[in-house]
């Protein structure tokens, strides 16, 4: 039996849309060069079309799909990406029609075994997937980062769901039986204003958990801290756990 589906962004899918950082350019760049054909990718629990996008830079069509329609009515628009609600294990797609399958920062959330399987299924010989995840972000303000780790572990830190252990590793206690290919390191950076780093606390699925259960916004009392001490844009950063093999 597959792994009953739990839409935990349904409550913040516009938060989510809006304040999710972007994945580097070279990473799909690099993914691109792994690949012997770039017909076609899937983008499997896509979210609002945050990879897919970039993936559509380097393949002629992109299947974009995610479990959750709440997602998918944010997902940007592309010519070249196609979404559709569906969840990780039945895609789908024509079995061998695919030269790259990704997945960003969801693998937590699969039925994995049934997963693999339809990778396998839908991937040509010699198709490439790639899963990778971000954990806790630092801020390059110590005072800044101290408060927003607390609020992760101390205030949110209980409503996480529990898979959320598997990002906090960083994947290494995931299975992934694929030929594995040596990857890059890769991590996000960006330059934030108060209004954006506050924007993607609220998209946390644990951030909406606690404003459901309080019924205010858990976030609030936070940002009268900071106002105090942000000053224009910060560095914020997230190192990359990537994951890439053959079929």
């Amino acid at each position: 039996m597959s792994k009953a589906f739990v839409d935990h962004f349904k409550d913040v899918s516009q938060d989510y849309a809006s304040n999710r950082p972007t994945y580097p350019a070279e990473l799909f760049d690099w993914l691109a060069g792994q690949c012997q054909d770039r017909q076609r990718a899937w983008d499997c629990a896509t979210g609002s079309g945050q990879a897919a996008v970039d993936l559509a830079r380097h393949f002629d069509e992109v299947a974009a799909t995610d479990a959750s329609a709440s997602q998918i009515a944010q997902a940007r628009p592309h010519p070249r990406v196609r979404y559709a609600t569906a969840p990780a294990d039945a895609s789908g797609l024509d079995s061998a029609s695919v030269d790259l399958v990704t997945v960003a920062q969801a693998l937590h959330w699969f039925d994995i075994e049934r997963f693999h399987a339809e990778v396998r299924r839908v991937l040509k010989p010699g198709g490439v997937v790639a899963v990778w995840c971000y954990g806790v972000m630092a801020v390059d303000d110590t005072e800044v980062d101290a408060l927003v780790q607390h609020f992760y572990r101390h205030e949110v830190g209980a409503y996480w769901p529990p898979e959320r252990r598997h990002v906090e590793t960083g994947y290494r206690e995931l299975p992934f039986p694929f030929e594995p290919i040596a990857a890059p390191d890769f991590a996000m950076q960006v330059g934030w204003s108060l209004p954006q780093l506050l924007g993607y606390l609220r998209s946390w699925s644990a951030t909406a958990r606690l404003a459901s259960e309080r019924g205010s916004d858990p976030v609030e009392p936070l940002a009268q801290r900071l106002e105090s001490l942000w000053t224009g844009t910060c560095r914020v950063s997230w190192p990359l756990s990537l994951y890439v093999g053959r079929v």
